[in-house]
């Protein structure tokens, strides 16, 4: 390994949008840094399961179900 190139990892505490932090390791910032989440997987409804909406452009998500419909059962 060429030496020089790398940045420093070190030690960070990251604090979720619930006040709850953890200690990981990170090239963020400088050692002992704080990174405070706007979004994290207990708030965001990707993780949490939250409302999703299809939006039927064209028949095409009707198409689909009736295409492959009996794979449903």
């Amino acid at each position: 390994m060429k030496q020089g190139i790398h940045p420093d990892y070190h030690t960070i505490t990251v604090v979720m949008t619930d006040g709850t932090e953890f200690t990981t390791r990170s090239t963020y910032a400088q050692e002992g840094a704080k990174l405070a989440l706007d979004i994290d997987p207990s708030s965001h409804p990707a993780w949490t399961g939250g409302q999703q909406t299809l939006v039927d452009r064209g028949g095409r998500v009707s198409r689909f179900k009736q295409k492959f419909g009996f794979l449903n059962k």
